[in-house]
């Protein structure tokens, strides 16, 4: 697999927009918090990185990855100026389908609040086989998700605000 030999977040081979006109929801599921922590500060850090006012991004926890759909409906209902909401989680496979029924809700329920608002609802859940992958995607050795969540974000706030 490619992936075993590079780091994913690597961002040089594209233009990151200036974030200082955007407003910003991270939306953070507490299951898996080793992870999920790691992947919210490679998200804070990166919009911050890009320009983005810290007083503009607004920061909310969930307990687990199931609820950021509703989360992210919340924030666009309540916060009608955010240009998009980022929604992060780590849902690990187990020994049940439970793994397939939460990954499965939740990337049609941000996919479906993102339609129903016309804003950018960014899919920032890692979805691994172990823990071991969940640790390399969240700021290992390929790179830290939460930085490619926040990059997608800044790129559909720009293309929001210029078509």
């Amino acid at each position: 697999m490619a992936t075993q030999l590079k780091n994913l977040s690597d961002f040089s081979h594209t233009t990151v927009p200036d974030g200082s006109p955007y407003k910003f929801a991270i939306a953070v599921a507490e299951w898996n918090a080793e992870i999920t922590g790691s992947l919210y500060n490679g998200a804070l850090q990166t919009l911050l990185k890009h320009g983005v006012k810290a007083e503009n991004i607004i920061s909310v926890p969930v307990p687990g990855s199931f609820e950021l759909t509703a989360a992210a409906e919340i924030l666009l209902q309540k916060h009608k100026d955010l240009d998009a909401v980022i929604c992060l989680g780590c849902v690990i496979q187990g020994e049940t389908r439970h793994f397939d029924f939460i990954c499965d809700a939740v990337a049609n329920g941000v996919s479906n609040v993102g339609i129903k608002h016309s804003k950018a609802v960014i899919f920032g859940v890692l979805t691994t086989d172990n823990q071991q992958q969940a640790i390399d995607r969240a700021g290992g050795k390929h790179g830290n998700k939460g930085d490619e969540a926040a990059i997608t974000a800044l790129k559909m706030a720009e293309l929001t605000a210029t078509v």
